[in-house]
């Protein structure tokens, strides 16, 4: 071989490294992922130092190009050289609720499309595309050997209500086996892999998955869409957390104890990985996206109990599908934190009280904005007692509002006397001045439960209703040329109706309270405020609430045609010849002196001055 031959084939070598490296059709997992962080995971870089001391060997120029090629890749994959070559083929199964396609390449999946849902712009809805990728990555004679590089043999085998795809890898008579399992009917795609001998293979008794991914934009929003995706996990022991929401740079969250599942999180759908016996530990990470079609990019790894894979133990199920309650509460304990119902004690109200509503409604009707309005009818229905009782409260305060009035008078700039004096009068009197508020107080965690609710059902996604062309997204009558801060580019109708009523309840209930000052200012403020926090909510909110305000008007109407407000002063001023000698409640002494404590509080802080 001469000097030119030579010169040629080391030309030759270096352009085909060159391409390899660069310009390879099939990129690596880690460029899937825009963010360069996500290259650190274990796999990619064990995969990057095997390649960099495969290229460092000394090569014989006298062999072919394609020889050279064969020790490169002997090198890196050792024993399963023979596996690395192959036709990619693909089998697609149907089942009622997904469209699931195969690779008999890593004998994982290549697309994940749910029926009978589809996108904001009416396009198939895909949880697993070309942006995701799952690897199952071990250590085999000091390299890093990935699933998604070898090919597999597959196997279909039907049964009455259910297909099973089993895609096996056979080396010498070690044998790695893994089985999906459809049912006609679920989201839930059921997972095992099976070990003869194969664990003989592994170096370091690990084995690791691997699931990154682009989460696609699937709704009108984006910014909407972004501030409620995240990557999430859940132990064994039963803590959950996630990545916050809110983020706008690279995070990561690791967690050392046994992990049940973990999951892409967005709006109204879920992706994730659940372990039966749980994964070893767990790693979550979540980054923003510069890409106007997808919300967020993130990443999910942990460790599979090697000694379940030894023991064919290694069961999971795949979940793809909607953020639905009856749907997420079946699949695995837990699972149902993926629909975010509130905090403290308003999950409880959403789970057995406004869901089972909601959807018991909807067996019986497909309109959701009747639906709406029947569920606003239940709940004041429910509520009604506790609304009653305010009312009544109301009307005493009404009653005994001009001695309240000749108090303030009498010790005008004597805050300590006057207050002392009303609290006399409430005793005489047989009033609580605090049961009008308790009752507003117990239906407050209602309206909070909703707030989250509403937002959160997927039952209302592109549902339309009168002008609003999607329940779940803000309804709009007018696009602005410019956008207003903190309202935006819009005008939503059923927030100006919400705000609007709301003004109206509050001069209505105004004529029935005896409120004044500062507090009394506050009340027009709040539905002004609510113009603008309203105005990119969801639709269907906004309605439930203009719903709610006029249930309220009738309300109020009907107590004040059944409420005798003399027949209330008669027995008030029977309660007055009752209690003169009546000795103080100790709620009553309690209050009193608090009340005194403060006033010199606040004349000791004035003298300071």
């Amino acid at each position: 071989m001469d000097k030119n031959n030579i010169i040629g084939l080391t030309l030759m070598m270096v352009m085909l490294a060159v391409y390899f490296q660069f310009f390879s059709p099939e990129p690596p997992i880690s460029e899937i992922i825009d963010n360069p962080v996500v290259d650190n995971s274990p796999s990619k870089l064990s995969e990057k130092a095997n390649n960099e001391v495969a290229l460092d060997l000394p090569l014989d120029p006298s062999d072919s190009t394609l020889n050279q090629l064969n020790q490169l890749n002997k090198l890196k994959y050792g024993f399963f050289i023979s596996k690395i070559a192959g036709e990619e083929s693909f089998i697609s199964l149907t089942t009622e609720e997904l469209e699931v396609t195969f690779t008999n390449k890593g004998g994982t999946f290549k697309n994940v499309e749910i029926k009978n849902y589809a996108t904001y712009d009416s396009l198939p809805l895909h949880l697993f595309n070309e942006n995701h990728a799952i690897d199952i990555y071990f250590e085999h004679l000091s390299k890093n050997i990935s699933l998604k590089d070898l090919f597999f043999e597959s196997e279909l085998i039907k049964y009455s209500d259910s297909t099973e795809l089993v895609y096996s890898l056979d080396l010498n008579g070690k044998r790695l086996r893994q089985i999906y399992t459809l049912y006609d009917q679920g989201f839930v795609i059921n997972y095992r892999i099976e070990n003869d001998g194969f664990d003989e293979l592994i170096d370091i008794k690990n084995l690791n998955f691997y699931w990154e991914g682009k989460m696609p934009k699937i709704e009108r929003e984006l910014l909407d869409a972004r501030q409620r995706a995240t990557t999430r996990y859940y132990s064994i022991s039963g803590n959950t957390d996630y990545i916050s929401k809110t983020s706008t740079e690279y995070e990561e969250m690791t967690t050392d104890e046994p992990v049940k599942w973990l999951a892409f999180n967005q709006k109204f759908f879920t992706a994730s990985v659940i372990a039966e016996n749980g994964f070893s530990k767990g790693v979550i990470t979540l980054a923003p996206s510069n890409d106007e079609q997808i919300v967020k990019q993130g990443a999910l790894s942990s460790e599979i109990p090697f000694m379940d894979f030894v023991n064919n133990q290694a069961r999971f199920k795949f979940f793809f599908g909607p953020n639905k309650y009856s749907t997420l509460n079946e699949v695995t304990e837990g699972f149902s934190q993926n629909i975010e119902l509130g905090w403290v004690f308003l999950p409880f109200i959403n789970k057995y009280l406004i869901i089972p509503i909601f959807n018991f409604l909807e067996r019986f009707m497909s309109n959701y904005g009747l639906i709406i309005i029947i569920m606003v009818l239940i709940i004041r229905l429910i509520l009604s007692p506790l609304t009653y009782k305010s009312h009544i409260s109301m009307a005493k305060m009404r009653v005994l509002k001009p001695e309240l009035d000749a108090i303030k008078e009498k010790h005008d700039g004597d805050m300590q006397k006057a207050q002392s004096d009303q609290m006399e009068l409430y005793r005489k009197a047989g009033i609580n001045p605090l049961s009008g508020c308790i009752p507003v107080l117990l239906q407050f965690p209602i309206l909070v439960s909703l707030f989250y609710f509403i937002p959160s059902a997927i039952e209302l996604r592109l549902e339309s209703f009168l002008w609003a062309d999607d329940l779940s997204s803000y309804d709009s009558i007018l696009s602005l040329p410019f956008n207003i801060p903190f309202y935006g580019d819009h005008v939503s109708l059923f927030t100006l109706l919400m705000a609007g009523s709301t003004i109206l309840y509050t001069m209505a209930n105004s004529q029935m309270t005896t409120i004044q000052g500062p507090m009394k200012t506050m009340q027009y403020l709040m539905p002004i405020m609510f113009l603008f926090f309203f105005n990119s909510y969801p639709s269907g909110l906004s309605y439930y609430y203009f719903i709610t305000n006029l249930v309220s008007f009738g309300q109020i109407a009907l107590f004040r045609k059944f409420v005798n407000e003399d027949k209330i002063k008669l027995i008030m001023e029977e309660n007055k010849k009752k209690n003169v000698n009546k000795k103080k409640s100790k709620f009553q002494t309690r209050l009193e002196e608090a009340m005194k404590a403060n006033q010199t509080a606040q004349k000791n802080k004035g003298k300071k001055k």
